[in-house]
């Protein structure tokens, strides 16, 4: 089992940067594909960045190419979403996700455990 606690969220004008971190409880943290996702008001959570279990491979939706990278420090139990050139519709609140497979996804279904997010909200 796998416990996850994001930090890091905020309130940032447009253009900002922010950086979330979500840590993990367990020894077996470099054995998950960790994943970020989000979710605005009224809308379905979507897919934002996943990395691999050696941090090797990493993917990005469209959107978010060439303004976010994603990391992991096994060492620390943490993966990381660094956040530049934020746009008023990144505005959601983050979360992320533990897959025990070494396979990377998109898919929220495919992740069985999940943080309780962090608020992120740009201003324009």
């Amino acid at each position: 089992q796998v416990q996850l606690v994001e930090s890091g969220g905020g309130l940032v004008q447009a253009g900002g940067s922010l950086r979330l971190s979500c840590a993990a409880s367990g020894r077996t943290f470099s054995s998950y594909v960790m994943g970020w996702f989000r979710q605005a008001p009224g809308k379905e959570r979507e897919f934002v960045a996943t990395i691999s279990w050696s941090g090797s491979r990493t993917y990005y939706r469209d959107s978010v190419k060439g303004r976010f990278t994603i990391s992991r420090d096994n060492a620390k139990n943490t993966v990381y979403l660094q956040m530049n050139s934020l746009k008023p519709e990144d505005t959601a609140v983050y979360h992320c996700a533990a897959r025990p497979f070494d396979e990377t996804s998109r898919n929220d279904y495919e992740y069985s455990y999940w943080g309780q997010g962090t608020q992120v909200t740009v201003s324009s």
